[in-house]
């Protein structure tokens, strides 16, 4: 993927073919820019654990999904090395944003911090996560 992703549409296109994260999760790119990007989510049922709650892989994949499409802006393909999530309350809202951007940029490296919130601003997780440029 050598560049193939170059704004908004290019990535919905090349993300399709992420389909835990878009079919079976039902996350959504909402923004992507370089090294930058806005994902949502709309909570239905299937998203709760057994005590009703918002699974906390909902999170996980939103941050992981976040950090493909910002870190693979404009890029070859970039893989997570590593990954960080500090849950931070519960979601009282219907719906998720996770938004994330580039802390540091190195040659084959980089670093990103996520933060995920409800759609009524609580922020509910916070994740770092560091990749490798293939």
């Amino acid at each position: 993927m050598s560049a193939v992703v170059h704004d908004l549409e290019s990535a919905k296109e090349f993300f399709k073919g992420d389909l835990y994260a878009t079919e079976v999760t039902g996350i959504e790119i909402l923004e992507a820019g370089p090294g930058r990007s806005k994902v949502g989510l709309t909570i239905t049922p299937q998203h709760r654990n057994a005590a009703g709650a918002v699974m906390g892989a909902v999170y996980f994949t939103m941050a992981d999904f976040a950090f493909a499409v910002a870190a693979n802006f404009g890029h070859g393909i970039t893989v997570t090395t590593s990954s960080d999530i500090q849950f931070l309350a519960g979601t009282k809202g219907n719906t998720l944003f996770a938004e994330t951007a580039c802390v540091k940029e190195g040659n084959h490296t980089c670093l990103y911090r996520t933060e995920v919130r409800d759609d009524l601003g609580t922020l509910v997780a916070l994740v770092t996560a560091s990749g490798y440029r293939k």
